[in-house]
C-alpha cells in the first residue's frame, strides 16, 4: 500500500532537552518506557527519518490509482483524456521514486503503458475493412479498469458483511459438568433384544426334556439379590444359566421386572447397543 506525495516526517536530528523542562514534576512521570516511569526527557533521544508519516491518500496499486484520478475529476471512463490523467498519473511516480525505488517499477510499467495509449492516438488509425471502425488503443485499458472497479466495489460489499472477530463474537457459555456420570435409562426395547439373545443361546445349548417344575418367583427374586449382594455390577447375561433351560430363566427374568418394580435393583446402560449392567438399588443409610 502506497500513500500520495503530501507526507509529513520528522527529521533525524536528536530532539534537544528543553531548558525549562523540569528533572521531577511533582513526581509525576514525563512519559514511560516499557513500563518503567521516566522522570527526565532523554538526552540522547533519537528520531528516525519517516518515524511519523502522514497517509493523505492510499492504493493498492496503479489500476487503484489510476481508477482514483479518473472518478475524482469525473471523467467518462469510456473516453479517458489520456494527456491530463498521464500527467497527474507521473506526478505521483515522481513522487514514489524517491522514496521506494521498488515500489515505484510497478507504477512506472502502468506510466509506460499510458504513454504508448497517448502515442498511439496522435498517429493515423490503421486502416480496417469497410464498416468498422477503427480499434481504440484505450479500448484495453478500459476493459481492466471496469473489471477491476467491479471487483473493488464487491470486496468493498463483502467487507460490510459483519464477521466473526471483528464485528461480533460467538457466545460461549460453560457448564460444570456432574463428576458422577450419569447412565442412560435402558429402553424396553433393548431388555427384549437382550432376553430374546439369551432364549436363543438357551435353545442351543440345552436338550428337551418334558417335565413339571413348580418354580417360585420370590425364591429367584432372593437369588438374583445374593447375585448382585457385594458386588457393584453385574452384567445382564451373568444372572441367568442357559443351563437350567427356558422355564428357569422366564422365571429369573420376571423375578428380575419384579425386583426393578420394587426399586430394588437399578438397570442402567452407558450408551445405545452397550452392555447392560445390574446393581442393588442405592438406599441412603
Amino acid at each position: 500500500m502506497t500513500s500520495l506525495a503530501d507526507r509529513t516526517s520528522l527529521g533525524d536530528a536528536p530532539m534537544a532537552h528543553r531548558a525549562d523542562m523540569p528533572e521531577v514534576i511533582d513526581h509525576v512521570a514525563v512519559a514511560r518506557l516499557y513500563g518503567e516511569p521516566l522522570f527526565a526527557m532523554p538526552q540522547d533521544l533519537y528520531i528516525p527519518p519517516d518515524a511519523l508519516e502522514v497517509f493523505l491518500e492510499a492504493f493498492e496499486g496503479p489500476l487503484d490509482l489510476l481508477l482514483y484520478l479518473i472518478r475524482k475529476q469525473n471523467f467518462n471512463i469510456l473516453d479517458i483524456p489520456m494527456a491530463a490523467v498521464t500527467r497527474q498519473y507521473l506526478i505521483y511516480v515522481d513522487e514514489i521514486r524517491g522514496r521506494n525505488l521498488e515500489l515505484a517499477a510497478e507504477y512506472l510499467l502502468m506510466a509506460a503503458m499510458l504513454i504508448e495509449i497517448k502515442s498511439r492516438m496522435l498517429l493515423p488509425p490503421k486502416k480496417v475493412a469497410q464498416g468498422q471502425e477503427p480499434e481504440d488503443p484505450r479500448a484495453e485499458l478500459v476493459r481492466r479498469l471496469l473489471e477491476y472497479e467491479q471487483i473493488k466495489l464487491a470486496a468493498a460489499r463483502l467487507n460490510m458483511v459483519p464477521q466473526l472477530g471483528r464485528d461480533f463474537l460467538k457466545a460461549e457459555v460453560f457448564i460444570e459438568q456432574a463428576l458422577q456420570p450419569r447412565f442412560a435409562d435402558v429402553n424396553i426395547v433393548d431388555l427384549q433384544d437382550a432376553w430374546r439373545d439369551i432364549l436363543r443361546r438357551a435353545k442351543l445349548v440345552q436338550h428337551h426334556h418334558i417335565t413339571r417344575e413348580e418354580l417360585s418367583v420370590r425364591e429367584h427374586m432372593s437369588l438374583v439379590l445374593k447375585k448382585l449382594q457385594g458386588r457393584r455390577f453385574v452384567e445382564f447375561e451373568d444372572l441367568f444359566d442357559p443351563a437350567s433351560g427356558a422355564p428357569v430363566l422366564v422365571v429369573t427374568f420376571i423375578a428380575l421386572l419384579e425386583l426393578a418394580k420394587e426399586t430394588l435393583i437399578e438397570i442402567t446402560q452407558a450408551e445405545v447397543y452397550a452392555p447392560i449392567y445390574v446393581r442393588l438399588a442405592y438406599s441412603p443409610s
